[in-house]
């Protein structure tokens, strides 16, 4: 086992152990009144801990497809493919979202406090319109990938 992975094996449990002891004080602190505030107080620190660890993967993620991505010509290639085809999602959603306020039980109340704005309606729908596109190529190319399976 080399230097780098010894290192990374030691992060690993680290991780594990602080994750272990947050979820067992989470636990052990448990009781039914909703407003005991040492229950809330792991709670949060449960929360925080999750997003620390989603931050964490997400930049290992990030930094390993990079180097990966530097390392390997052809890896930059279809990476590149990849993110350009990506883009033509998000522009192709954006395009066929819209900017109407959409209509529904105590949206009076999002509206009066300014979370709800045309943006935020067109971005919503862009996000629901990328989620749409993707979705029915992921079933398409599974539907394509059993009928080819069946020429072959």
């Amino acid at each position: 086992m080399g230097k780098t992975a010894k290192i990374v094996t030691i992060i690993l449990w680290a991780l594990i152990i602080v994750s272990t002891i947050l979820l067992v004080s989470l636990f052990v602190n448990i009781s039914d009144v909703d407003t005991d505030p040492t229950m809330g107080r792991w709670i949060n620190s449960n929360l925080v801990w999750s997003y620390i660890l989603v931050a964490i993967g997400a930049g290992v993620a990030v930094l390993s497809g990079l180097f990966h991505m530097f390392t390997d010509k052809k890896a930059a290639k279809s990476g590149l493919i990849a993110l350009g085809f990506m883009a033509v999602v998000v522009v192709a959603a954006y395009l066929l979202a819209s900017p109407e306020i959409p209509q529904f039980i105590g949206v009076d109340k999002f509206l009066a406090d300014g979370t709800l704005n045309e943006r935020v309606a067109k971005l919503t729908d862009t996000g629901l319109y990328a989620t749409y596109i993707l979705l029915g190529l992921a079933v398409l190319s599974v539907a394509s990938s059993a009928v080819m399976r069946l020429f072959r």
